[in-house]
């Protein structure tokens, strides 16, 4: 079990994300592409029939095993913000950090040689593995993102309802049972005995589409995060393909499926998974084509959907 103890302080700070973490979400994939069941959102890879050992695979398996731990590496928190941004901070990771995680790593697991030039932090193998990330996130996630971040933001707004009404140890009590609070501990179904302490820093709870249980970092000195599985969706039922994408393309359907709740553009790169300049660019678009429509506020912009947009999704997910 993971004992999450919370002060005044931490409660206060407690937040949930703006929504699914692009790294977070293909690492944990990453579990889940060995399951027997395959799950909907990764019916492309695996109709690809990559093996094992090729393509982005090689890399990214022995750095996730099926169970137990990887590194915190690979889900830095400026993913939040983009795959980019994500693979950005990847990328710059000191080297004595890598050392000592992929030596966590390979006293649990073996690992292969090229690993070694990893561990020296040697530039040429941390951007082999960035491509190998945004390789597999493109080709596999990015396709599947709007059903991925739906959920997500589907999960979010529940607790956010919980929170506003009833603060956060309300919305604490939303995430039975595998995660009950008793205040001031909240108690997390997980397969070894930890405690953390939160010491004022609060916690960033992630919604997540892959996750099969709570994952939390593993170095309790990084910021506290605890990714846990979302909720399904009324209408996240299995579907063959998602029917805006072969119309708007599949990062922009992406930005349209992420405009719920009046976001403003940093809120909607992060939620679609893109860039702030992507989703700015995108929007422009979906407004010059009557399903969005901007204002500005304060020294934001938000964008709403306009009822062709609303008709246009509601019509997609039936």
């Amino acid at each position: 079990m993971l004992r999450v103890h919370f002060t005044a302080a931490d409660l206060v700070r407690t937040r949930v994300s703006d929504g699914a973490d692009p790294l977070w979400e293909t690492v944990l994939s990453l579990h889940r592409l060995r399951d027997k069941s395959p799950d909907p959102a990764l019916a492309t890879w695996r109709r690809s029939r990559h093996g094992a050992r090729q393509g982005p695979l090689g890399m990214l398996l022995p750095l996730v095993p099926q169970r137990g731990y990887f590194p915190d590496f690979l889900t830095p928190p400026a993913g939040a913000a983009g795959v980019e941004h994500g693979l950005e901070a990847l990328m710059s990771t000191p080297r004595t950090r890598l050392r000592s995680e992929l030596a966590v790593l390979g006293g649990r697991n073996p690992l292969p040689s090229w690993t070694r030039s990893l561990a020296d932090g040697e530039p040429a193998a941390l951007r082999r593995l960035a491509r190998s990330v945004r390789t597999y996130y493109h080709g596999t996630l990015g396709p599947n993102w709007p059903r991925i971040s739906r959920r997500a933001n589907t999960d979010r707004a529940l607790r956010l309802h919980a929170l506003w009404h009833g603060g956060a140890e309300a919305m604490l009590r939303t995430y039975d049972p595998s995660m009950r609070w008793r205040s001031p501990v909240l108690e997390v179904a997980y397969p070894v005995d930890r405690d953390l302490h939160l010491d004022g820093r609060g916690l960033l709870l992630v919604p997540s589409y892959f996750a099969r249980s709570p994952v939390a970092l593993a170095d309790p000195a990084l910021p506290p995060t605890l990714v846990y599985p979302a909720r399904p969706a009324a209408d996240d039922a299995p579907r063959t393909d998602e029917g805006l994408a072969p119309l708007l393309g599949h990062t922009r359907a992406a930005v349209l499926q992420a405009l719920g709740g009046d976001p403003t553009t940093t809120e909607l790169a992060r939620r679609a998974g893109v860039s702030l300049s992507s989703a700015s660019e995108h929007a422009a678009v979906l407004r010059g084509a009557g399903l969005v429509s901007s204002v500005r506020q304060s020294n934001a912009v938000r964008h709403v959907l306009t009822p062709l947009g609303s008709a246009l999704l509601k019509a997609d997910r039936a």
